[in-house]
């Protein structure tokens, strides 16, 4: 496909549009519009998700059968995704793996 015949008339608007909007997400386009986070499809979103599930089982079953003068136990670490802030800031909701902060419950409750 000749992106030239546009230009030409032998190439519509209305093909054009469609050809761009119904492209790969593995695309040139798509990684410049998307940066890393194209190169993640529903199945690796599911499957981060389920790890970070079973870290936080595992961590609140290990806290709940240890020793009780023990130290506790560092909660698990969400996995990185494509595109995620590391940082959630105040004004955003926390997700399930982030603890909400005094501040946010605060101006929550407000």
């Amino acid at each position: 496909m000749d992106l030239l015949d546009w230009y030409r008339g032998r190439l519509s608007s209305r093909r054009l549009a469609v050809l761009v909007r119904h492209m790969p997400r593995d695309s040139a386009l798509a990684h410049e519009m998307h940066g890393e986070a194209a190169e993640w499809h529903v199945m690796e979103h599911l499957l981060a998700h389920a790890v970070d599930q079973l870290q936080e089982a595992n961590w609140m079953f290990a806290t709940v059968n240890r020793d009780e003068d023990s130290d506790p136990l560092d909660p698990p670490q969400p996995m990185p995704r494509p595109g995620a802030d590391a940082t959630p800031s105040e004004d955003s909701a926390p997700n399930s793996s982030v603890m909400a902060s005094p501040e946010y419950v605060a101006k929550f409750l407000a």
